[in-house]
């Protein structure tokens, strides 16, 4: 609508709600309407006696007033009131003239009453046309301010930015005019809007919006409407659309699927460790009775013996801890259940060295172990604890196995009443940031070929003592776990 349009519609608007106001509503108003303009009429008509003579013509525009303020019987009194006025004023020479002058008027004064009438109508249409079109341009101006919408003229300068267009983009909407969109959206330059606007309007190319003050980048579509040329210089309209939360919902359930599939292939590997404990309880039982039986026949031989002797007993005190092991996970995974008795927590760690040296020999890593001997009490599942604690070992082994200078300390640390912090630190790459939070979870390794278990049994081990498995990258590189086991009381000592 073109801005002249506009000034003749709101001056129309202006004078229908004028007559509006002054406009009477009923007979008797009417009546004093066409009383007073008939007789304002018939004092102008005297007053313009002397210098000309006039009959019906002065008192028309009292027909026109009374009917833009009154009603039609206000018109027809107005009419009546006229003729007896302009007949007690001008004196005809026949009735007949009377009445021919009287008729000629009643017809031309209702034709002009009529008019009168039909502009009123007019008025007042124009009046509630003005009222509905000031209520839709409020409504539309809600509208557009909640909607992220943004106009571009030709150039492919923006023109128009609402305040919701401004909050995607983080930019404020006085500053964005002028500007070349390119410049509030990277990437969406010229061919990206011809995309859009090939495929009807609708680009679901998804852009990320420039960092807004809080820090986050909003994910965004465009869609791009083309305006009719006489709309200039508004040439385009593009639609932002926020998916961010369409995209995290999406995340989040691509997550929720992982956990899923995480969570059968845990149940599978439960029931396979199930099978597997029954199993292997019997040729490990089997295992430790040819071993007895092999120590039994080497005695006989005599001193001789004795370093193989020693050698079969480390063999089959593994193959006992094994049998334990596997006894001990049947239990957990039958009923949950575990069997904390009172430890002395640097002994636990002293009984793995034979372990611990066998690892180092076979890696040609350095393992230093230094436990604090005093006051160490604790209370725990001794078994299932040293596994925990050997998991620990040997993924710290494996993060500095390709190191000349590779180093891993056991540390055992009495804290008094809060227990004993036991800590397994490398001198490895570390941990990264981002993988801080996911480490611990079913299934996630960062060894190749690693199956994402260890740290997640291992952690479950820690949780099921009371305690908590921390990790933290010390200040001279590498990575460090930690835990710490209670004190024993006397009501949990079994």
């Amino acid at each position: 609508m073109s801005p002249d349009r506009g000034d003749r519609r709101a001056v129309t608007a202006g004078f229908g709600a004028l007559l509006s106001r002054y406009r009477t509503k009923t007979w008797l108003g009417g009546a004093v309407v066409a009383g007073l303009t008939v007789s304002a009429a018939m004092a102008l008509r005297l007053a313009l006696s002397p210098v000309a003579h006039f009959y019906y013509l002065p008192v028309m525009p009292a027909i026109m007033t009374t009917a833009l303020l009154g009603r039609r019987s206000s018109v027809g009194l107005a009419i009546v009131l006229a003729i007896i006025g302009c007949e007690l004023v001008v004196r005809r020479d026949s009735i007949a003239d009377t009445l021919a002058n009287a008729a000629l008027f009643i017809v031309v004064a209702w034709a002009v009453a009529e008019a009168c009438f039909r502009l009123r109508a007019a008025l007042d249409a124009a009046q509630t046309m003005a009222r509905d079109m000031a209520r839709r341009e409020l409504l539309l101006d809600s509208i557009l301010t909640s909607t992220p919408i943004i106009t571009l003229d030709c150039d492919g300068r923006t023109r128009r930015v609402t305040q919701g267009a401004a909050a995607l983009l983080g930019v404020a909407p006085n500053g964005a005019l002028n500007q070349p969109f390119e410049t509030l959206l990277p990437g969406f330059g010229a061919a990206a809007l011809q995309a859009a606007q090939r495929s009807d309007g609708a680009s679901r190319t998804l852009w990320r919006a420039s960092r807004r003050p809080n820090g986050d980048a909003a994910l965004l579509t465009v869609a791009a409407h083309q305006l009719p040329d006489d709309a200039d210089p508004e040439h385009t309209v593009l639609t932002l659309t926020d998916q961010s939360q369409a995209e995290a919902a999406r995340r989040r359930e691509r997550e929720l699927n992982d956990r899923l599939s995480s969570v059968w292939r845990l149940n599978s590997m439960g029931e396979m460790a199930a099978t597997l404990a029954h199993e292997l309880n019997q040729p490990l039982s089997a295992a430790a009775v040819y071993l007895h039986t092999g120590q039994a026949d080497l005695a006989r031989i005599g001193p001789v013996a004795q370093p193989t002797l020693r050698t079969l007993d480390l063999a089959k005190a593994q193959l006992l801890r094994a049998g334990d092991i596997i006894r001990r996970m049947r239990e957990m995974i039958s009923n949950g259940s575990r069997a904390f008795t009172e430890e002395r927590a640097a002994q636990m760690i002293r009984d793995l060295e034979p372990v611990v040296a066998l690892i180092g020999q076979d890696t040609g890593v350095v393992i230093r172990i230094q436990t604090d001997d005093e006051d160490d009490h604790v209370l725990a599942d001794r078994i299932q604890l040293q596994q925990a604690l050997t998991n620990l070992i040997r993924n710290a082994v494996d993060a500095v196995i390709d190191r000349d200078d590779g180093q891993v300390t056991v540390t055992g640390r009495a804290l008094g009443a809060e227990g004993y912090e036991i800590s397994v630190r490398d001198n490895g790459p570390g941990i990264a940031e981002a993988q801080m939070d996911h480490i611990f979870h079913p299934m996630i390794s960062t060894k190749t070929g690693g199956m994402g278990l260890g740290l997640s049994v291992t952690r479950s081990i820690v949780e099921s003592h009371g305690s908590a498995l921390a990790v933290s990258r010390p200040q001279g590189g590498g990575a460090c776990f930690t835990f710490r086991l209670s004190r024993p009381t006397e009501s949990e000592i079994p």
